[in-house]
């Protein structure tokens, strides 16, 4: 059951929603139009939907189309969040994770190539972008942030899930160019989608492992290594369970499991929390998610004297979906490299 504090949420934003939509459309409220194309990656849920790692996905592929892109997020809960900030230029990382928030960091850790830019303001951010040079900006979590023009919407969604509140309501769906549908095994649920918004482009993604590596070392290891031994698996995101089945189907069973809030900081408390946890339980190895990860560099110390991994994830998407991308940007036909290795350049311990 949906808590009722979140259903009331719920049916004040689908409102407020609504309401923003139809001043745009009635041109009370112009759009503003960025220098450079903006493809927006979007949900209808409160909480994560795979935004990220789709993000990741296309901060990995576009540079094949011979384009730079950027990332445009409003940096949640970091120090610069309000007022914006350069995270990365494309050359060097400007600021960490307090300051960027975890997933910018993470972005720019992980694609040092990139740019990415933080703060509430993502029409000034898009502007930063295009005086450094960068050719696209992606728009993090864009769908409801109507008052920017874009050349393509994406939302994702997962039909099948658990019951989470919808930050906008189904029929704005309408205003979407490309829907990625989570993979659920009920054909029903596409031919469903398919019949109600018959102008949207629907494709079906998967949740996939991509590496397994050290906090420290970067050493990257295969899932079987980690399968005989006692193992702590933590994790501070919006949706942990899809972390937890993540590594069941990969053939790893944790001893124990630690939740934790979404973006959560991991004060020195908490640290010795999970380190007395390890004792309790022999513990001889901890892994989280990659977004933990970047709050834990130079940390790893206080948790165990066991290693502590990283889980990378990212999504299966079908290669039409990255073509439908390219057309959006003016690129339909062009030659594209798709063997790129984003994670060939990562600098230090998230490698």
């Amino acid at each position: 059951m949906m808590n009722p504090l979140l259903g009331v949420y719920s049916l004040a934003s689908r409102a407020v929603c609504r309401l923003k939509a139809a001043r745009v459309q009635a041109g009370f409220v112009k759009q503003r139009r960025p220098p450079l194309p903006v493809v927006s990656v979007g949900n209808l849920t409160l909480g994560g939907s795979e935004k990220t790692p789709l993000v990741m996905e296309l901060l990995a592929r576009i540079p094949g189309y011979g384009l730079r892109p950027a990332l445009v997020t409003r940096g949640y809960r970091g120090e610069w969040e309000r007022a914006g900030g350069v995270v990365s230029d494309g050359k060097a990382l400007f600021g960490d994770w307090k300051e960027a928030g975890d997933e910018p960091f993470m972005a720019a850790r992980r694609f040092p190539q990139a740019g990415v830019f933080v703060g509430k303001d993502r029409y000034r951010s898009c502007l930063r972008a295009e005086e450094l040079g960068f050719d696209v900006a992606i728009l993090d979590d864009g769908f409801q942030h109507i008052r920017l023009s874009r050349n393509m919407d994406i939302v994702l969604h997962d039909p099948g899930g658990p019951r989470v509140p919808l930050r906008e309501g189904i029929p704005a769906l309408k205003r979407a160019d490309i829907l990625l549908l989570k993979k659920n095994g009920d054909p029903d649920f596409r031919r469903k989608w398919d019949r109600k918004f018959p102008s949207l482009e629907i494709f079906d993604y998967r949740v996939v492992l991509k590496e397994i590596r050290s906090l420290d070392s970067g050493e990257i290891i295969s899932p079987a290594a980690l399968g005989g031994k006692k193992l702590l698996a933590f994790c501070g995101i919006a949706r942990p369970e899809r972390f937890f089945a993540l590594l069941e189907e990969s053939g790893i069973t944790p001893k124990s499991r630690r939740v934790f809030p979404d973006h959560f900081f991991y004060p020195p408390r908490a640290l010795a929390g999970i380190a007395a946890s390890c004792r309790t339980d022999e513990i001889e190895a901890l892994i989280t998610t990659e977004k933990d990860g970047v709050k834990l560099l130079g940390r790893s110390s206080l948790l165990s004297p066991g290693r502590v991994y990283i889980l990378a994830m990212g999504l299966e998407i079908p290669e039409a979906f990255f073509d439908r991308v390219a057309e959006a940007l003016g690129l339909a036909g062009q030659a594209r490299d798709s063997g790129t290795n984003e994670l060939a350049n990562l600098p230090g311990g998230l490698r």
